[in-house]
């Protein structure tokens, strides 16, 4: 179900506060719906079970992005599956601190994810949303963690662990009700978050056609504009925009880009957050020769295959790409780097199932991993075809060679 003002309105009242806690030692499954359900409606309208059934189960969803927290936050289910990861908030607030920035505008806030984060890191922020209701849940957020210009604890959590969180470092958020096409207030930045799915919920991937398009901020005259992009935007599409791009990765898994506008900012950058480390890889624009493989197979981090930096990374180590248009490439000896994954070339050998079969036989190989880029076959294609038997493991990957299809056979990490 979808939540609506009236529901905040009951689960923000006393009696809407007991449901919450009562389902929040529930087994929260849809297999239970029918009996949690029927239990609320002793007490609750069907309206109301069904309201805080919902942010029972957006809140249990919403720990891994908010942590314990989200215990006592508000979501609907589209703002939460768009915030940002936790690890991606605090390093974006951080880079606002070291920009310089000293205050800032979150346009279409949301819920008020990376507001919260901004503030958290001691910014006074002012977040705009022309929807009503994810602004109430953005309030009700940054007043249950006192992070409001005014931070007194809502109704229900005056505790003393909350009073000791009051302002830890002078940020606070506050929301109002506004359309950021209608022009910004003045602040030393804004933070740009469109909608990038449609009503059906598929993504958008056309900057254009984000909600409101990324064109918006051309007419924001702020020192520093910070634009939340999908992952899966085309650079080309923002060559006329200027600035730095910038793809983040948390742990090698890619999480979101940026478009940053201000400041000298300019270039592709990749950036990746591990073991509570920040690193950057700025384009130097190296180039890699292509040649046949070397030694050992290198898959660089996803952040720096969305941001185009594969020719610089393979050329900073000594590296041989396979294909100009492969994201791997090749080294004589293993590079030792968080950004890359290595495994050890035994063969290789042009691409032919026959072939390739004969191959692992010979070799008593039984089980195989497959990896592929630039291949047509897939893993579920390939595997059956080998009928293997054998005791050894191999990990295969499917590739091209200048343009020619061929099998990297690795030892199995």
């Amino acid at each position: 179900m979808s939540i609506t003002l009236d529901d905040v309105a009951f689960l923000t009242s006393p009696a809407g506060e007991r449901a919450l806690a009562r389902l929040a030692g529930e087994d929260l499954r849809e297999a239970d719906t029918l009996r949690l359900l029927t239990a609320l409606r002793k007490e609750y309208t069907a309206s109301q079970a069904g309201a805080a059934l919902e942010m029972a189960r957006l809140r249990a969803k919403g720990v891994e992005k908010f942590g314990p927290a989200a215990a006592r936050l508000f979501f609907t289910r589209e703002a939460l599956e768009q915030a940002s990861y936790p690890a991606v908030r605090d390093y974006r607030a951080g880079e606002l601190r070291r920009l310089g920035v000293a205050s800032v505008v979150d346009a279409c806030c949301g819920i008020g994810a990376d507001s919260l984060a901004f503030a958290g890191a001691g910014l006074p922020v002012t977040g705009i949303d022309r929807d009503a209701l994810r602004v109430t849940m953005a309030r009700h957020n940054a007043a249950v963690l006192n992070l409001t210009p005014d931070p007194s604890p809502p109704h229900g959590e005056g505790s003393e662990q909350t009073q000791m969180a009051i302002h830890p470092y002078g940020g606070w958020a506050e929301f109002t009700l506004g359309d950021v096409r209608g022009g910004l207030p003045d602040a030393d930045c804004v933070f740009f978050d469109p909608a990038r799915r449609d009503a059906a919920g598929k993504r958008i991937f056309d900057v254009e056609r984000y909600e409101p398009p990324l064109a918006t901020i051309q007419a924001w005259p702020h020192r520093l504009v910070a634009a939340k992009l999908s992952p899966g935007v085309e650079l080309a599409q923002l060559e006329s925009y200027g600035g730095c791009v910038e793809f983040v990765s948390v742990d090698g898994d890619l999480k979101e880009a940026t478009l940053w506008r201000g400041a000298g900012l300019a270039g592709r950058r990749a950036t990746l957050l591990t073991g509570g480390q920040v690193l950057h890889w700025d384009d130097a624009g190296a180039l890699a020769e292509v040649g046949e493989p070397l030694a050992w197979l290198v898959e660089p981090d996803a952040a720096l295959l969305r941001a185009g930096l594969v020719q610089d990374v393979a050329a900073r180590f000594d590296g041989r790409l396979l294909d100009e248009s492969i994201a791997y490439f090749t080294t004589t000896v293993r590079p030792e780097s968080p950004w890359l994954r290595a495994w050890a070339v035994l063969d290789w050998l042009p691409f032919h199932v026959k072939r390739l079969r004969a191959y692992l036989r010979e070799r008593d190989v039984g089980q195989v991993t497959v990896k592929k880029r630039g291949s047509p076959v897939t893993p579920e294609e390939l595997i059956p075809q080998l009928k293997l038997r054998g005791a050894e493991s191999r990990v295969l990957v499917l590739t091209r060679l200048r343009g020619a299809p061929i099998v990297l056979v690795c030892a199995a990490i």
